[in-house]
């Protein structure tokens, strides 16, 4: 069989007795001209490793097959095997996983080569996931992520708009950050309450050191995590007995009675070094 004698999701789905279950955050994506157009824009291909969380149908997955890429799933609904095994014997370029995303070692899984991040995210999971991949050890060639539009909102946007806080500094420090597509909840079965968007994040080549990231995620943490009050109030809950509160503000050049959100990416990596550099 191949991919072209698969049956249509639906026709799968129904044959299979399965429906998206609410607990994991699931819904699918049935529209073959939103998955065509991620895989699209994911802009893989032959010779390309892509790893996909939570493929549900396999909608997706069949997309990204279709551009010659090779592709691991990565599924914890044990649900899906029979529907995704039968996708498997269709292209010989499937692996499937199945277990929790978040505790997968993407590293393992990629064997030292370069691996692209394609999914359409479970909402359940999709900032925990997106912060294991900016922060973690292990880094991916590329994202291309479907999120809930307020979600990409907070990737994407920058200081001073409604959205920015500590996702998109920590997204913006690590990646160039664009918001791609727009897609109505319509294009999901069963529809979300909410419309999505799909976010491509590149890695930077100036991507910081895990200790700056490390001081990063505290300082933003900090600040973020009471947001109303001024940066010089803010900071003061950071841990240790280094620069903290007014001091550390003002060791980082920047104004101590500004808020987090009108607060610049670079702003926030000078933030970190003069806490690190003040430990």
């Amino acid at each position: 069989m191949s991919l072209d004698g698969l049956p249509t999701l639906r026709a799968a789905l129904e044959a299979h007795g399965l429906w998206a279950k609410k607990s994991f955050g699931q819904h699918f994506l049935l529209d073959l001209n939103v998955t065509r157009k991620i895989a699209r824009l994911a802009q893989v291909g032959d010779g390309d490793h892509v790893i996909e969380v939570g493929p549900g149908p396999g909608g997706l997955t069949r997309a990204l097959l279709e551009t010659g890429a090779r592709v691991t799933s990565i599924e914890k609904d044990q649900r899906f095997q029979p529907l995704l095994g039968e996708v498997a014997q269709a292209c010989d370029r499937l692996a499937l996983v199945f277990g929790d995303a978040l505790a997968a070692d993407e590293a393992a899984i990629a064997a030292g080569a370069p691996a692209h991040v394609v999914s359409n995210l479970p909402y359940n999971v999709g900032t925990p996931l997106l912060i294991k991949w900016l922060t973690g050890p292990w880094t991916p060639a590329s994202l291309t992520l479907m999120f809930q539009r307020e979600v990409a909102d907070r990737i994407t946007e920058g200081p001073g708009e409604r959205a920015y806080g500590r996702l998109g500094v920590l997204a913006q420090a690590t990646c160039r950050a664009e918001r791609v597509l727009d897609a109505p909840a319509r294009a999901f079965t069963p529809p979300p309450k909410v419309d999505s968007a799909v976010v491509r994040l590149e890695p930077r080549p100036d991507r910081p050191s895990p200790e700056r990231l490390d001081a990063l995620q505290r300082v933003t943490a900090a600040a973020f995590g009471q947001r109303r009050k001024m940066l010089r109030a803010s900071l003061k809950s950071l841990p240790g007995d280094g620069l903290a509160g007014e001091d550390l503000v003002r060791a980082a050049g920047l104004d101590p009675q500004a808020r987090a959100e009108v607060i610049p990416v670079d702003g926030f990596l000078t933030l970190a070094d003069a806490w690190l550099a003040g430990r």
